[in-house]
């Protein structure tokens, strides 16, 4: 690795370098983590380290930081599982906000190798040892023989670790939007036209005979409902004509921002894939919306 320059202060030569991983670095937080909040703070701590350490001997400064912010995420979750929240339904984790017309660069960087927010909904079930195998090997591909020192753990457990996660992944039905956003897009506008016009049949027609709807918690007695039937009783149920209906990205998928009576409300995250919708996951928590639309 290059050394630092005849002239160039330390502190500045090591700042640079972390800057040129900075981008990847936040985007596996932010899968590990599930928190905007939480992914910056592990980065920041990761830097901290870091700039203490030094990087003069460091060969794969790449691979070295990615261990670094493993350990860190690792740590939190593990802090986090110690004290697990009671939530009336799922945990949503924070969404990545754009607007209609497409996220920001910035924001397209965080996103890369993304598969959709189901996914990180499905991965707050994971213990910390199998959210960290899965994210590292089948979201930015890297090998066992690395992860394995970071989870303590063999290659061979490293490898069983996330051969489960992806079990239950596939168990829970995340599965990967489709890539036209257009295509989402008016899924999502007919499903909210047969919500208002009471049509319950074209409700079933539009939803994934699998379909999950998940939502934060905040609404009390919340559940987690699944199936088409269900879904679509539970649209026509809570359908409110004042409702305002803007729509968003959320992770680079179609969604909606809920407004009542001019207020943001909710977020409505879709996940759809072949055509129907297969997972709807909301935040309902109208103060949370506020903040991350701050």
């Amino acid at each position: 690795m290059t050394r630092v320059r005849e002239g160039t202060g330390t502190d500045t030569w090591l700042a640079e370098r972390f800057e040129e991983h900075r981008g990847r670095l936040r985007a596996v937080a932010y899968r590990m983590l599930g928190s905007l909040d939480e992914a910056d703070d592990a980065v920041q701590e990761t830097w901290v380290r870091f700039s203490a350490a030094g990087a003069d001997e460091v060969v794969n400064l790449g691979g070295w930081l990615t261990t670094i912010v493993t350990r860190v995420c690792l740590n939190a979750l593990r802090a986090r599982a110690a004290r697990p929240e009671t939530l009336a339904g799922a945990r949503v984790p924070d969404p990545v906000l754009s607007p209609a017309d497409g996220p920001t660069p910035e924001q397209e960087a965080l996103l890369a190798d993304s598969v959709g927010f189901a996914l990180l909904v499905v991965l707050d079930t994971l213990t910390p040892a199998e959210r960290v195998a899965f994210v590292l090997h089948d979201v930015f591909g890297v090998p066992f023989g690395e992860i394995a020192p970071m989870l303590e753990r063999t290659p061979e457990a490293a490898r069983q670790l996330a051969s489960r996660a992806r079990h239950r992944v596939r168990a829970a039905g995340a599965r990967e939007p489709d890539g036209a956003v257009a295509a989402q897009r008016a899924v999502v506008d007919a499903f909210f036209a047969a919500a208002r016009a009471g049509d319950l049949a074209r409700l079933v027609e539009l939803l994934d005979p699998d379909v999950v709807l998940r939502t934060d918690g905040f609404v009390a007695g919340t559940e987690v409902l699944r199936g088409a039937e269900t879904v679509a009783g539970a649209a026509l149920g809570g359908a409110n004509p004042d409702a305002e209906f803007q729509p968003l990205l959320v992770n680079g998928a179609a969604a909606v921002l809920v407004r009542l009576r001019g207020r943001p409300a909710a977020l409505m995250a879709f996940t759809v894939a072949g055509g129907r919708i297969t997972a709807v996951d909301g935040i309902t928590d109208p103060y949370r919306v506020r903040r991350l639309l701050a």
